[in-house]
């Protein structure tokens, strides 16, 4: 790499940096902080004028939850999808709040239940499950846990699956999943040449015992 193309992927790395710390709403000197070096240097870094170390750009992408490859790629942070402001986020509570007073509502009728047996059951006034049941008043945390308990649900079932909070849940959980196998198996799974391996386990996994005990046979009878 000649001096002018290190120039240039100084300063694409520093626009990089900037973008990811813009992005997840940090400043110069709580980044600066994180990988314990100056604010002044972390600005230096920014414009292009420095460059980080690889242990203090692991360090960064660790602080600011980002993938290292974030620093290789063409996408910058700004381009893929921003945190909600403080509108979408109102929004988003207040739909939710309507949607989990339409998910009590069936609950209750699933196991047919009236309100005035859910507020004997639950100590909680008829009047106020009304209003939570039609969306119009939120369900403290702990009351929605004796409601559901009253039924026989848990409150689980009631965690957001579709929308922003509940796909970074369900990416969260995954990659929790990925972390608990052994070291052997996260190799495996990250080794491309497994892939078939891996998406023949995922179609045998959605078959019926009859089918698998008919796949079975077959192949014992080819090894026969």
């Amino acid at each position: 790499m000649t001096n002018a193309q290190i120039t240039i992927r100084e300063k694409k790395l520093g626009l990089l940096i900037r973008d990811a710390r813009l992005a997840e709403r940090r400043s110069i000197k709580e980044c600066a902080d994180a990988i314990g070096i100056k604010p002044g240097l972390f600005r230096a870094y920014e414009e292009g004028r420095r460059s980080p170390s690889l242990p203090e750009l692991e360090t960064l992408v660790y602080y600011l939850k980002l993938p290292i490859s974030q620093f290789w790629g063409k996408e910058t942070k700004s381009d893929s999808s921003s945190p909600m402001d403080l509108e979408d986020t109102a929004r988003l509570i207040s739909l939710r709040q309507r949607m989990i007073g339409a998910l009590l509502r069936q609950e209750r009728n699933k196991v047919n239940m009236s309100i005035r047996h859910l507020a004997t059951e639950s100590g909680i006034k008829p009047a106020r499950l009304t209003s939570y049941e039609l969306g119009e008043r939120a369900i403290p945390v702990p009351e929605l846990e004796s409601i559901l308990t009253v039924m026989g649900s848990r409150v689980e079932t009631f965690f957001d699956q579709n929308g922003p909070v509940g796909q970074w849940l369900n990416s969260q959980r995954a990659l929790q999943k990925f972390v608990d196998l052994s070291p052997e198996m996260q190799d495996f799974v990250c080794q491309p040449v497994n892939r078939p391996y891996l998406e023949l386990a995922m179609k045998l996994s959605d078959m019926s015992r009859e089918k698998l005990r008919s796949v079975a046979e077959g192949l014992l009878d080819i090894t026969l």
